[in-house]
Protein backbone atom coordinates (compact mmCIF):
# COMPACT_ATOMS: atom_id res chain seq x y z
CA UNK A 1 0.00 0.00 0.00
CA UNK A 2 2.74 2.45 0.94
CA UNK A 3 5.44 1.30 -1.43
CA UNK A 4 3.87 3.62 -4.02
CA UNK A 5 4.90 6.66 -1.94
CA UNK A 6 7.26 8.64 -4.12
CA UNK A 7 9.98 10.85 -2.78
CA UNK A 8 10.34 14.29 -4.27
CA UNK A 9 13.98 13.48 -5.09
CA UNK A 10 12.87 10.76 -7.48
CA UNK A 11 11.77 11.90 -10.90
CA UNK A 12 8.00 11.84 -10.53
CA UNK A 13 6.54 9.56 -13.17
CA UNK A 14 4.07 11.20 -15.53
CA UNK A 15 1.79 8.19 -15.11
CA UNK A 16 1.29 8.98 -11.42
CA UNK A 17 0.30 12.55 -12.29
CA UNK A 18 -2.21 11.38 -14.88
CA UNK A 19 -3.76 8.72 -12.62
CA UNK A 20 -7.07 9.82 -11.09
CA UNK A 21 -6.93 10.46 -7.31
CA UNK A 22 -8.31 7.58 -5.25
CA UNK A 23 -11.03 8.22 -2.69
CA UNK A 24 -10.32 6.90 0.81
CA UNK A 25 -11.95 6.86 4.24
CA UNK A 26 -9.49 9.43 5.60
CA UNK A 27 -9.56 12.16 2.94
CA UNK A 28 -6.05 13.30 3.97
CA UNK A 29 -3.60 13.07 6.86
CA UNK A 30 -3.51 16.88 6.98
CA UNK A 31 -6.48 18.24 8.93
CA UNK A 32 -8.94 20.92 7.83
CA UNK A 33 -10.36 23.60 10.14
CA UNK A 34 -13.56 25.15 8.77
CA UNK A 35 -15.02 28.44 9.98
CA UNK A 36 -18.79 28.12 10.37
CA UNK A 37 -20.97 31.09 9.46
CA UNK A 38 -23.88 32.30 7.32
CA UNK A 39 -23.16 29.95 4.40
CA UNK A 40 -22.18 26.93 6.48
CA UNK A 41 -24.44 26.62 9.51
CA UNK A 42 -27.28 24.32 8.48
CA UNK A 43 -27.15 20.66 9.57
CA UNK A 44 -27.08 19.66 5.90
CA UNK A 45 -24.09 21.82 4.93
CA UNK A 46 -22.14 21.01 8.13
CA UNK A 47 -22.73 17.27 7.48
CA UNK A 48 -21.33 17.80 3.99
CA UNK A 49 -18.29 19.59 5.46
CA UNK A 50 -17.64 16.74 7.92
CA UNK A 51 -17.92 14.12 5.18
CA UNK A 52 -15.61 16.18 2.97
CA UNK A 53 -12.91 16.14 5.66
CA UNK A 54 -13.44 18.98 8.18
CA UNK A 55 -12.37 17.83 11.65
CA UNK A 56 -12.32 21.13 13.58
CA UNK A 57 -15.10 23.75 13.50
CA UNK A 58 -14.00 27.33 14.17
CA UNK A 59 -16.35 29.90 15.67
CA UNK A 60 -15.16 33.44 14.98
CA UNK A 61 -16.47 35.87 17.59
CA UNK A 62 -15.47 38.94 15.56
CA UNK A 63 -18.83 38.25 13.95
CA UNK A 64 -22.31 37.85 15.46
CA UNK A 65 -23.41 37.19 19.01
CA UNK A 66 -23.10 34.06 21.20
CA UNK A 67 -26.77 33.11 20.54
CA UNK A 68 -26.08 32.93 16.79
CA UNK A 69 -22.98 30.77 17.35
CA UNK A 70 -24.92 28.56 19.79
CA UNK A 71 -27.49 27.78 17.09
CA UNK A 72 -24.66 26.88 14.70
CA UNK A 73 -23.04 24.67 17.35
CA UNK A 74 -26.29 22.80 18.01
CA UNK A 75 -26.47 22.10 14.27
CA UNK A 76 -22.85 20.91 14.37
CA UNK A 77 -23.71 18.45 17.18
CA UNK A 78 -26.63 17.14 15.12
CA UNK A 79 -24.37 16.76 12.07
CA UNK A 80 -21.75 14.87 14.14
CA UNK A 81 -24.45 12.41 15.29
CA UNK A 82 -25.73 12.07 11.75
CA UNK A 83 -22.35 11.46 10.08
CA UNK A 84 -20.70 9.68 13.05
CA UNK A 85 -17.60 11.82 12.48
CA UNK A 86 -15.88 13.48 15.45
CA UNK A 87 -15.36 17.22 15.30
CA UNK A 88 -13.54 19.56 17.70
CA UNK A 89 -14.64 23.11 18.55
CA UNK A 90 -12.36 26.14 18.28
CA UNK A 91 -13.31 29.53 19.72
CA UNK A 92 -11.53 32.39 17.95
CA UNK A 93 -11.22 35.55 20.06
CA UNK A 94 -11.52 39.08 18.68
CA UNK A 95 -8.36 40.21 20.47
CA UNK A 96 -6.56 43.45 19.67
CA UNK A 97 -8.46 43.90 16.43
CA UNK A 98 -9.25 47.38 15.18
CA UNK A 99 -12.54 47.60 13.37
CA UNK A 100 -14.41 50.11 11.24
CA UNK A 101 -18.10 50.14 12.19
CA UNK A 102 -20.56 50.71 9.34
CA UNK A 103 -23.93 50.92 11.11
CA UNK A 104 -26.01 51.63 8.02
CA UNK A 105 -24.41 48.68 6.16
CA UNK A 106 -24.49 50.76 2.95
CA UNK A 107 -21.60 50.06 0.57
CA UNK A 108 -18.83 52.66 0.85
CA UNK A 109 -16.99 53.66 -2.32
CA UNK A 110 -13.46 54.95 -1.92
CA UNK A 111 -11.65 56.59 -4.85
CA UNK A 112 -7.88 56.51 -5.37
CA UNK A 113 -6.00 59.76 -4.47
CA UNK A 114 -8.95 61.12 -2.44
CA UNK A 115 -8.62 61.53 1.35
CA UNK A 116 -10.55 59.81 4.12
CA UNK A 117 -10.57 60.53 7.87
CA UNK A 118 -10.41 57.74 10.50
CA UNK A 119 -12.11 58.90 13.69
CA UNK A 120 -12.62 57.25 17.12
CA UNK A 121 -16.02 58.99 17.35
CA UNK A 122 -18.25 55.90 17.12
CA UNK A 123 -21.42 58.02 16.88
CA UNK A 124 -20.51 59.17 13.37
CA UNK A 125 -21.97 57.61 10.24
CA UNK A 126 -19.49 55.80 7.98
CA UNK A 127 -19.06 57.41 4.55
CA UNK A 128 -16.54 57.85 1.74
CA UNK A 129 -14.99 60.79 3.66
CA UNK A 130 -15.21 59.49 7.25
CA UNK A 131 -14.73 56.05 8.82
CA UNK A 132 -15.46 55.59 12.57
CA UNK A 133 -13.16 53.05 14.31
CA UNK A 134 -13.33 51.21 17.67
CA UNK A 135 -9.93 52.39 18.95
CA UNK A 136 -9.11 55.85 20.32
CA UNK A 137 -5.34 55.45 20.40
CA UNK A 138 -4.71 55.21 16.64
CA UNK A 139 -3.66 58.87 16.31
CA UNK A 140 -0.91 58.29 18.91
CA UNK A 141 0.26 55.04 17.31
CA UNK A 142 0.73 56.23 13.71
CA UNK A 143 2.89 58.82 11.96
CA UNK A 144 2.95 60.40 8.49
CA UNK A 145 3.74 57.81 5.80
CA UNK A 146 2.46 54.75 7.74
CA UNK A 147 0.35 52.20 5.88
CA UNK A 148 -3.13 51.13 6.95
CA UNK A 149 -5.27 48.42 5.32
CA UNK A 150 -9.05 48.08 5.61
CA UNK A 151 -11.09 45.16 4.30
CA UNK A 152 -14.13 43.01 5.01
CA UNK A 153 -13.53 40.09 7.42
CA UNK A 154 -10.07 39.36 6.05
CA UNK A 155 -8.05 41.05 3.34
CA UNK A 156 -8.74 39.00 0.27
CA UNK A 157 -5.84 40.53 -1.55
CA UNK A 158 -8.39 41.65 -4.12
CA UNK A 159 -7.89 45.32 -4.89
CA UNK A 160 -11.62 46.00 -5.17
CA UNK A 161 -12.72 44.80 -1.71
CA UNK A 162 -9.76 45.94 0.41
CA UNK A 163 -8.34 49.44 0.57
CA UNK A 164 -4.78 50.59 1.16
CA UNK A 165 -4.35 53.95 2.93
CA UNK A 166 -1.31 56.10 3.64
CA UNK A 167 -1.33 58.40 6.68
CA UNK A 168 -0.93 62.03 5.53
CA UNK A 169 -1.50 63.85 8.84
CA UNK A 170 -2.77 63.43 12.40
CA UNK A 171 -5.38 65.96 13.61
CA UNK A 172 -6.09 65.54 17.33
CA UNK A 173 -7.69 62.10 17.68
CA UNK A 174 -8.40 61.84 13.94
CA UNK A 175 -6.08 60.36 11.32
CA UNK A 176 -6.23 61.77 7.76
CA UNK A 177 -5.24 59.29 5.04
CA UNK A 178 -4.70 59.31 1.28
CA UNK A 179 -6.49 56.44 -0.52
CA UNK A 180 -4.06 54.44 -2.68
CA UNK A 181 -6.55 52.26 -4.60
CA UNK A 182 -10.23 52.51 -5.56
CA UNK A 183 -12.36 50.00 -3.68
CA UNK A 184 -15.88 49.35 -2.42
CA UNK A 185 -16.30 48.25 1.19
CA UNK A 186 -19.50 46.24 1.69
CA UNK A 187 -20.91 44.92 4.98
CA UNK A 188 -21.29 46.16 8.58
CA UNK A 189 -17.79 45.56 9.92
CA UNK A 190 -14.33 45.92 8.40
CA UNK A 191 -11.00 44.94 9.87
CA UNK A 192 -8.39 47.68 10.08
CA UNK A 193 -4.73 46.67 10.15
CA UNK A 194 -1.82 49.03 10.61
CA UNK A 195 1.31 47.68 8.95
CA UNK A 196 4.11 47.33 11.55
CA UNK A 197 2.27 49.62 13.96
CA UNK A 198 2.21 48.73 17.66
CA UNK A 199 -1.34 48.80 19.03
CA UNK A 200 -1.91 49.14 22.79
CA UNK A 201 -5.00 46.92 22.98
CA UNK A 202 -5.18 43.88 25.31
CA UNK A 203 -4.82 40.44 23.67
CA UNK A 204 -7.74 39.07 25.69
CA UNK A 205 -10.37 41.81 25.80
CA UNK A 206 -13.22 42.01 28.34
CA UNK A 207 -15.62 40.96 25.59
CA UNK A 208 -13.45 37.88 24.89
CA UNK A 209 -13.34 36.97 28.59
CA UNK A 210 -17.10 37.22 28.82
CA UNK A 211 -17.63 34.99 25.76
CA UNK A 212 -15.13 32.38 27.01
CA UNK A 213 -16.57 32.27 30.55
CA UNK A 214 -20.16 31.88 29.25
CA UNK A 215 -20.27 30.32 25.75
CA UNK A 216 -16.87 28.65 26.10
CA UNK A 217 -17.59 27.04 29.49
CA UNK A 218 -21.09 25.96 28.49
CA UNK A 219 -19.76 24.21 25.36
CA UNK A 220 -16.45 22.89 26.79
CA UNK A 221 -14.39 24.26 23.92
CA UNK A 222 -11.43 22.14 22.78
CA UNK A 223 -9.28 24.96 21.40
CA UNK A 224 -8.92 28.66 22.07
CA UNK A 225 -7.46 30.56 19.15
CA UNK A 226 -5.77 33.56 20.75
CA UNK A 227 -5.87 36.35 18.15
CA UNK A 228 -3.01 38.85 17.93
CA UNK A 229 -0.69 36.96 20.29
CA UNK A 230 2.34 39.22 20.65
CA UNK A 231 4.17 37.87 23.72
CA UNK A 232 4.49 34.62 25.68
CA UNK A 233 2.85 36.49 28.56
CA UNK A 234 -0.38 36.73 26.48
CA UNK A 235 -0.56 32.91 26.42
CA UNK A 236 0.28 32.62 30.14
CA UNK A 237 -2.48 35.08 31.05
CA UNK A 238 -5.01 33.26 28.86
CA UNK A 239 -4.03 29.93 30.45
CA UNK A 240 -4.41 31.35 33.93
CA UNK A 241 -7.84 32.68 32.98
CA UNK A 242 -8.92 29.27 31.56
CA UNK A 243 -7.61 27.37 34.59
CA UNK A 244 -10.30 28.97 36.76
CA UNK A 245 -13.16 28.02 34.44
CA UNK A 246 -14.15 24.44 35.31
CA UNK A 247 -13.37 22.01 32.47
CA UNK A 248 -11.59 24.66 30.43
CA UNK A 249 -8.31 23.96 32.23
CA UNK A 250 -8.02 21.22 29.56
CA UNK A 251 -8.62 23.58 26.63
CA UNK A 252 -5.60 23.93 24.36
CA UNK A 253 -4.39 27.42 23.47
CA UNK A 254 -3.34 28.09 19.89
CA UNK A 255 -1.41 31.34 19.55
CA UNK A 256 -2.34 33.23 16.41
CA UNK A 257 0.68 35.01 14.99
CA UNK A 258 -0.57 38.02 13.04
CA UNK A 259 2.06 40.73 13.17
CA UNK A 260 5.76 41.59 13.43
CA UNK A 261 5.55 41.80 17.23
CA UNK A 262 4.33 38.19 17.45
CA UNK A 263 7.06 37.13 15.02
CA UNK A 264 9.78 38.78 17.10
CA UNK A 265 8.72 36.73 20.13
CA UNK A 266 7.88 33.57 18.19
CA UNK A 267 10.22 31.21 20.09
CA UNK A 268 8.91 32.18 23.55
CA UNK A 269 5.28 32.04 22.32
CA UNK A 270 5.84 28.55 20.85
CA UNK A 271 7.20 27.35 24.19
CA UNK A 272 4.05 28.48 26.05
CA UNK A 273 1.33 27.67 23.51
CA UNK A 274 -0.14 24.24 22.65
CA UNK A 275 -0.07 25.06 18.95
CA UNK A 276 0.41 27.91 16.47
CA UNK A 277 -1.86 29.46 13.84
CA UNK A 278 0.02 31.38 11.16
CA UNK A 279 -2.42 34.12 10.20
CA UNK A 280 -1.05 34.81 6.76
CA UNK A 281 -3.71 37.41 5.97
CA UNK A 282 -2.45 39.97 8.45
CA UNK A 283 1.16 38.78 8.32
CA UNK A 284 1.13 39.11 4.55
CA UNK A 285 0.46 42.79 5.12
CA UNK A 286 2.95 43.27 7.97
CA UNK A 287 5.76 41.55 6.05
CA UNK A 288 7.12 42.44 2.61
CA UNK A 289 5.67 39.92 0.08
CA UNK A 290 9.08 38.37 -0.62
CA UNK A 291 9.47 37.40 3.06
CA UNK A 292 6.13 35.62 3.53
CA UNK A 293 7.27 32.19 2.29
CA UNK A 294 10.43 32.38 4.39
CA UNK A 295 8.54 33.07 7.58
CA UNK A 296 6.16 30.18 6.80
CA UNK A 297 9.00 27.68 6.30
CA UNK A 298 10.91 28.82 9.40
CA UNK A 299 7.82 28.86 11.66
CA UNK A 300 6.56 25.44 10.48
CA UNK A 301 10.01 23.90 11.00
CA UNK A 302 10.12 25.21 14.58
CA UNK A 303 6.61 23.89 15.32
CA UNK A 304 7.47 20.48 13.83
CA UNK A 305 10.62 20.13 15.90
CA UNK A 306 8.74 21.13 19.07
CA UNK A 307 6.04 18.57 18.21
CA UNK A 308 3.32 21.22 18.36
CA UNK A 309 0.57 21.49 15.73
CA UNK A 310 0.93 24.29 13.18
CA UNK A 311 -2.05 25.63 11.26
CA UNK A 312 -1.79 27.68 8.06
CA UNK A 313 -4.55 30.13 7.01
CA UNK A 314 -5.62 31.90 3.83
CA UNK A 315 -4.92 29.32 1.17
CA UNK A 316 -7.81 29.33 -1.32
CA UNK A 317 -9.33 32.82 -1.06
CA UNK A 318 -10.61 32.70 -4.64
CA UNK A 319 -12.85 29.72 -3.76
CA UNK A 320 -15.00 32.15 -1.76
CA UNK A 321 -16.70 32.91 -5.10
CA UNK A 322 -15.34 30.23 -7.45
CA UNK A 323 -15.58 26.48 -7.71
CA UNK A 324 -11.88 26.04 -8.55
CA UNK A 325 -8.82 27.48 -6.83
CA UNK A 326 -6.21 29.36 -8.86
CA UNK A 327 -3.06 27.49 -9.90
CA UNK A 328 -1.03 29.49 -7.38
CA UNK A 329 -3.47 28.57 -4.58
CA UNK A 330 -3.43 24.86 -5.45
CA UNK A 331 0.39 24.92 -5.37
CA UNK A 332 0.32 26.91 -2.13
CA UNK A 333 -1.82 24.27 -0.33
CA UNK A 334 0.57 21.52 -1.43
CA UNK A 335 3.59 23.56 -0.33
CA UNK A 336 2.03 24.15 3.10
CA UNK A 337 1.81 20.35 3.47
CA UNK A 338 5.37 19.81 2.22
CA UNK A 339 6.60 22.55 4.58
CA UNK A 340 5.15 20.54 7.50
CA UNK A 341 1.77 22.08 8.24
CA UNK A 342 -0.59 20.00 10.45
CA UNK A 343 -3.80 21.66 9.37
CA UNK A 344 -5.21 24.12 6.87
CA UNK A 345 -7.63 26.72 8.21
CA UNK A 346 -10.41 27.99 5.94
CA UNK A 347 -11.89 31.35 6.91
CA UNK A 348 -13.98 33.38 4.48
CA UNK A 349 -14.00 30.39 2.09
CA UNK A 350 -16.40 28.45 4.34
CA UNK A 351 -17.83 31.28 6.47
CA UNK A 352 -19.39 33.29 3.65
CA UNK A 353 -18.10 31.44 0.59
CA UNK A 354 -20.52 30.02 -1.96
CA UNK A 355 -18.93 26.55 -1.99
CA UNK A 356 -17.98 25.50 1.58
CA UNK A 357 -18.20 21.71 1.01
CA UNK A 358 -16.43 21.80 -2.35
CA UNK A 359 -13.65 23.96 -0.88
CA UNK A 360 -12.97 21.46 1.92
CA UNK A 361 -13.06 18.58 -0.54
CA UNK A 362 -10.66 20.31 -2.98
CA UNK A 363 -8.19 21.27 -0.24
CA UNK A 364 -8.34 17.69 1.13
CA UNK A 365 -7.54 16.21 -2.28
CA UNK A 366 -4.55 18.54 -2.78
CA UNK A 367 -3.24 17.71 0.72
CA UNK A 368 -3.61 14.01 0.03
CA UNK A 369 -1.57 14.24 -3.19
CA UNK A 370 1.13 16.33 -1.49
CA UNK A 371 1.43 13.79 1.34
CA UNK A 372 2.34 11.08 -1.19
CA UNK A 373 5.52 12.96 -2.12
CA UNK A 374 6.38 14.22 1.38
CA UNK A 375 10.00 13.23 2.04
CA UNK A 376 9.41 11.32 5.27
CA UNK A 377 12.90 9.80 5.34
CA UNK A 378 14.62 13.17 5.37
CA UNK A 379 12.09 14.60 7.85
CA UNK A 380 12.60 11.66 10.23
CA UNK A 381 16.41 12.04 10.21
CA UNK A 382 16.13 15.80 10.69
CA UNK A 383 13.79 15.37 13.70
CA UNK A 384 15.93 12.68 15.36
CA UNK A 385 19.01 14.87 14.90
CA UNK A 386 17.22 17.91 16.33
CA UNK A 387 15.94 15.99 19.39
CA UNK A 388 19.48 14.75 20.08
CA UNK A 389 20.65 12.20 22.61
CA UNK A 390 19.89 10.97 25.16
CA UNK A 391 16.23 10.91 24.09
CA UNK A 392 13.48 10.86 26.68
CA UNK A 393 11.81 7.50 27.25
CA UNK A 394 8.59 8.49 25.42
CA UNK A 395 10.38 10.16 22.49
CA UNK A 396 12.50 7.05 21.97
CA UNK A 397 9.42 4.78 21.97
CA UNK A 398 7.56 7.08 19.55
CA UNK A 399 10.42 7.34 17.05
CA UNK A 400 11.02 3.56 17.25
CA UNK A 401 7.34 2.86 16.53
CA UNK A 402 7.47 5.06 13.42
CA UNK A 403 10.76 3.57 12.22
CA UNK A 404 9.39 0.02 12.69
CA UNK A 405 6.14 0.86 10.89
CA UNK A 406 8.03 2.21 7.88
CA UNK A 407 10.48 -0.72 7.76
CA UNK A 408 7.72 -3.37 7.82
CA UNK A 409 5.41 -1.27 5.60
CA UNK A 410 2.67 -1.33 8.22
CA UNK A 411 -0.71 -0.06 7.10
CA UNK A 412 -1.44 1.67 10.40
CA UNK A 413 0.07 2.48 13.81
CA UNK A 414 -2.22 1.90 16.80
CA UNK A 415 -1.35 3.80 19.95
CA UNK A 416 -3.02 3.39 23.35
CA UNK A 417 -2.95 6.64 25.28
CA UNK A 418 -4.85 8.38 28.06
CA UNK A 419 -3.39 11.89 27.87
CA UNK A 420 -2.89 11.83 24.10
CA UNK A 421 0.79 12.72 24.54
CA UNK A 422 2.20 9.42 23.26
CA UNK A 423 0.07 9.59 20.11
CA UNK A 424 1.11 13.20 19.45
CA UNK A 425 4.77 12.22 19.77
CA UNK A 426 4.31 9.44 17.21
CA UNK A 427 2.63 11.92 14.86
CA UNK A 428 5.56 14.31 15.38
CA UNK A 429 7.75 11.90 13.35
CA UNK A 430 5.25 12.14 10.47
CA UNK A 431 4.70 8.44 9.66
CA UNK A 432 3.39 7.80 6.14
CA UNK A 433 0.51 5.71 7.52
CA UNK A 434 -2.41 6.87 9.73
CA UNK A 435 -2.00 6.70 13.52
CA UNK A 436 -5.09 5.35 15.28
CA UNK A 437 -5.02 6.95 18.69
CA UNK A 438 -7.06 4.80 21.08
CA UNK A 439 -7.88 7.14 23.95
CA UNK A 440 -8.45 5.19 27.17
CA UNK A 441 -10.70 7.22 29.51
CA UNK A 442 -9.56 7.78 33.09
CA UNK A 443 -11.92 7.97 36.03
CA UNK A 444 -11.66 11.19 38.03
CA UNK A 445 -13.63 12.79 40.83
CA UNK A 446 -14.08 16.20 42.45
CA UNK A 447 -15.38 14.55 45.69
CA UNK A 448 -18.95 15.23 44.53
CA UNK A 449 -19.29 13.20 41.36
CA UNK A 450 -17.42 10.73 39.16
CA UNK A 451 -16.52 11.59 35.60
CA UNK A 452 -14.37 10.19 32.79
CA UNK A 453 -11.61 12.08 31.04
CA UNK A 454 -10.81 11.26 27.44
CA UNK A 455 -13.27 13.17 25.25
CA UNK A 456 -11.13 16.36 25.27
CA UNK A 457 -7.96 14.39 24.54
CA UNK A 458 -9.61 12.54 21.65
CA UNK A 459 -10.99 15.69 20.03
CA UNK A 460 -7.75 17.61 20.49
CA UNK A 461 -5.89 15.15 18.26
CA UNK A 462 -8.25 16.13 15.42
CA UNK A 463 -5.92 19.03 14.57
CA UNK A 464 -2.71 16.93 14.43
CA UNK A 465 -1.55 15.60 11.06
CA UNK A 466 -2.03 11.85 10.70
CA UNK A 467 -3.79 11.29 14.05
CA UNK A 468 -7.23 9.69 14.03
CA UNK A 469 -8.77 9.25 17.50
CA UNK A 470 -11.26 6.74 18.83
CA UNK A 471 -12.56 6.52 22.39
CA UNK A 472 -12.14 3.13 24.06
CA UNK A 473 -14.50 1.56 26.55
CA UNK A 474 -13.61 2.98 30.02
CA UNK A 475 -13.60 -0.55 31.46
CA UNK A 476 -10.24 -1.13 29.73
CA UNK A 477 -7.46 0.85 31.43
CA UNK A 478 -4.47 1.95 29.29
CA UNK A 479 -1.79 0.17 31.30
CA UNK A 480 -3.32 -3.11 32.29
CA UNK A 481 -3.09 -6.85 31.96
CA UNK A 482 -2.47 -8.00 28.42
CA UNK A 483 -5.87 -9.71 28.32
CA UNK A 484 -7.92 -6.52 28.51
CA UNK A 485 -5.54 -4.80 26.11
CA UNK A 486 -6.17 -7.55 23.56
CA UNK A 487 -9.90 -6.81 23.62
CA UNK A 488 -9.30 -3.05 23.11
CA UNK A 489 -6.85 -3.89 20.33
CA UNK A 490 -9.53 -6.00 18.66
CA UNK A 491 -11.94 -3.03 18.78
CA UNK A 492 -9.24 -0.77 17.28
CA UNK A 493 -8.46 -3.29 14.52
CA UNK A 494 -12.17 -3.68 13.72
CA UNK A 495 -12.44 0.12 13.55
CA UNK A 496 -9.46 0.19 11.14
CA UNK A 497 -10.98 -2.57 9.01
CA UNK A 498 -14.34 -0.79 8.84
CA UNK A 499 -12.50 2.38 7.85
CA UNK A 500 -10.76 0.48 5.07
CA UNK A 501 -7.21 1.22 6.30
CA UNK A 502 -6.51 -2.35 7.48
CA UNK A 503 -6.92 -5.50 5.36
CA UNK A 504 -6.11 -9.15 6.04
CA UNK A 505 -2.36 -9.98 5.90
CA UNK A 506 -1.53 -6.33 6.70
CA UNK A 507 1.06 -5.54 9.32
CA UNK A 508 0.15 -3.24 12.19
CA UNK A 509 2.46 -1.59 14.71
CA UNK A 510 1.01 -1.31 18.22
CA UNK A 511 2.36 1.04 20.87
CA UNK A 512 1.09 0.42 24.42
CA UNK A 513 1.95 0.35 28.10
CA UNK A 514 2.16 -2.96 29.89
CA UNK A 515 2.77 -2.41 33.61
CA UNK A 516 5.57 0.14 33.87
CA UNK A 517 7.06 -0.67 30.48
CA UNK A 518 6.17 0.82 27.11
CA UNK A 519 6.02 -1.76 24.35
CA UNK A 520 6.16 -1.49 20.56
CA UNK A 521 5.01 -4.65 18.82
CA UNK A 522 4.40 -5.67 15.23
CA UNK A 523 1.46 -7.91 14.45
CA UNK A 524 0.52 -9.54 11.17
CA UNK A 525 -3.16 -10.02 10.59
CA UNK A 526 -4.62 -13.30 9.47
CA UNK A 527 -7.63 -13.69 7.23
Amino acid sequence: MHSTHLLLEEPIRMASILEPSKASFFPAMTKIVGTLGPKSRSVEVISGCLKAGMSVARFDFSWHDPEYHQETLENLKAAVKLTKKLCAVMLDTVGAEMQVVNKSEKAISLEADATVVLTPDAGQEASSELLPINFDGLSKAVKKGDTIFIGQYLFTGSETTSVWLEVSEVKGDDVVCVIKNSATLAGSLFTLHGSQIRIGLPTLTDKDKEVISTWGVQNKIDFLSLSYTRHAEDVRQAREFLSKLGDLYQTQIFAKIENIEGLNHFDEILQEADGIILSRGNLGIDLPPEKVFLFQKAALYKCNMAGKPAVVTRVVDSMTDNLRPTRAEATDVANAVLDGSDAILLGAETLRGLYPVETISTVGKICSEAEKVFNQDMFFKKTVKYVGEPMTHLESIASSAVRAAIKVKASVIICFTSSGRAARLIAKYRPTMPVLSVVIPRLKTNQLKWSFSGAFEARQSLIVRGLFPMLADPRHPAESTSASNESVLKVALDHGKAAGVIKSHDRVVVCQKVGDASVVKIIELED
